[in-house]
């Protein structure tokens, strides 16, 4: 966890790219960025983007983001962080996962797991808020069910089928996930704030 021997210091944070950059340099998936990020558009309203601004002026007006373009849950959830910051006038900095080890090895789950995405704020003067990993947890609760549901659904079918038939229902519940990971941010930041 962040705390004063972090390795992202004020210089480290500011070095991280803005999101429309990471978007721009990726190779895989940037199509999935792109239709996330529109679909956050849809789903944050306007409540939320004036809690965020509440945070803001609370000073929690950064937030770090380790993530790969290959990993489904980022490019699910970085949208709706970058949509986010791009409506509340959060600073927000990306970072790849792969290339910032150190940064990742601060804010492992569950001590262990370089799991992606993770978002970390921090007050305007770089103090440590509060993070968040991976996706939410009713997210991470359907994709069980999904799995389940499809191997029972689906036997004698090779992988590649069973991976083709979970993606497809995986992919349709997106929308509300990223609904879901708004709801748990703003938890977690009014816990952080005590607002």
């Amino acid at each position: 966890m962040s705390g004063k021997n972090s390795v992202v210091t004020v210089e480290r944070f500011n070095s991280g790219m803005l999101y429309k950059d990471f978007v721009a340099q990726i190779n895989v998936n940037q199509d999935r960025f792109e239709q996330y990020y529109d679909t956050a558009a849809e789903i944050l309203t306007e409540s939320d983007v004036e809690f965020f601004q509440q945070i803001i002026n609370a000073g929690g007006s950064k937030v770090l983001v380790l993530g790969e373009d290959w990993c489904p849950d980022v490019y699910r959830g970085m949208p709706v962080i970058a949509k986010i910051a791009d409506s509340s006038g959060m600073d927000l900095r990306v970072f790849p996962r792969d290339a910032n080890l150190d940064i990742m090895d601060e804010f492992l789950k569950d001590g262990e797991h370089r799991s992606i995405p993770t978002l970390v704020f921090y007050t305007d003067d770089q103090e440590y808020l509060c993070h968040w990993i991976e996706r939410p947890v009713m997210a991470t609760k359907e994709m069980a069910e999904i799995t389940e549901s499809v191997e029972k659904n689906m036997p004698g079918k090779d992988e590649q089928e069973i991976r083709e038939a979970r993606r497809e229902l995986v992919n349709a519940r997106f929308p509300d996930w990223q609904k879901y990971t708004i709801d748990e941010l703003r938890a977690l930041l009014s816990k952080a704030l005590a607002i």
